[in-house]
């Protein structure tokens, strides 16, 4: 069998998942239960996502210079620090850390 079929077959999943949700009825989506389980399972998502890319390589653990970036970045948020300025200073703790050796 070639990857092609399961590729195409997750694809026409996927866009058939995203279809069905416009014949919801509104009254349903617009149930308070619906939107906090939205709001929750997005957040859940991107920290699981960021975790993940953060100290995974392959199957194995990694402290790195991602997590030093990552650190450096949620503090400037905490200081209410403007978006640009959080991503600057987590580049600049990654490429302290890779400067200091760690990889």
């Amino acid at each position: 069998m070639s990857l092609w079929v399961p590729v195409l077959l997750a694809a026409l999943t996927t866009y058939a998942i995203k279809v069905s949700g416009y014949l919801l009825p509104q009254a349903w989506l617009d149930r308070p239960s619906v939107t906090e389980l939205a709001g929750t399972l997005t957040v859940g998502l991107l920290a699981s996502l960021t975790a993940i890319n953060t100290v995974a390589t392959g199957q194995a653990l990694a402290f790195d210079s991602r997590l030093l970036s990552l650190l450096a970045g949620a503090i400037a948020l905490k200081l209410k620090a403007p978006y640009i300025v959080v991503v600057l200073v987590g580049a600049l703790a990654a490429a302290a850390g890779r400067r200091l050796g760690l990889a």
